[in-house]
């Protein structure tokens, strides 16, 4: 008679049980005035300020099917919490949830850099969603996408 339990070691080391697998990281929040240039996977909470649409476009072929054939839409968003504001990019239906006075909270954010400027994003990998009212002001005489930036090569001689 056969007994029964983990047929091979890799399914003894695992053990089987969910018990066993790693948990979800909790976010780590951040605040406005701590975001530098280049930087990718920030958890923001911040208000929506202004948003101003800046393309609107219909698609090239609208006989096509699939996702080519979506209306695209950018909006530019002034954002931010109690330190200070930054422009963030909205795209698609990231639009329709930046409306002026709405508490947003931006995952996996990045920023991207435009003009020398810094600009937050969030891409597919993030997801923009709406909170409840945050009970901050917005701080609106520190916009960190009005410090323009240099890249500098610095070569070192031997």
């Amino acid at each position: 008679m056969a007994t029964k339990g983990p047929s091979s070691p890799t399914q003894q080391q695992q053990g089987g049980s969910a018990a066993n697998k790693p948990g979800l990281r909790k976010p780590v929040f951040v605040k406005v005035d701590a975001l530098k240039p280049g930087t990718t996977g920030h958890t923001l909470v911040v208000k929506v300020v202004n948003s101003n649409t800046v393309l609107n476009k219909k698609p090239r072929n609208p006989t096509f099917r699939g996702p080519q054939n979506q209306n695209t839409r950018i909006a530019e968003c002034l954002v931010g919490d109690e330190t200070g504001t930054i422009l963030f990019t909205a795209r698609n239906d990231q639009v329709e949830l930046m409306k002026p006075g709405n508490t947003v909270i931006l995952r996996n954010a990045k920023i991207d850099m435009f003009k020398g400027s810094m600009r937050l994003a969030v891409d597919k990998w993030g997801r923009v969603e709406v909170a409840e009212p945050a009970n901050f002001v917005v701080k609106e005489d520190n916009n960190l996408s009005l410090v323009e930036y240099e890249l500098v090569n610095v070569v070192e001689e031997s």
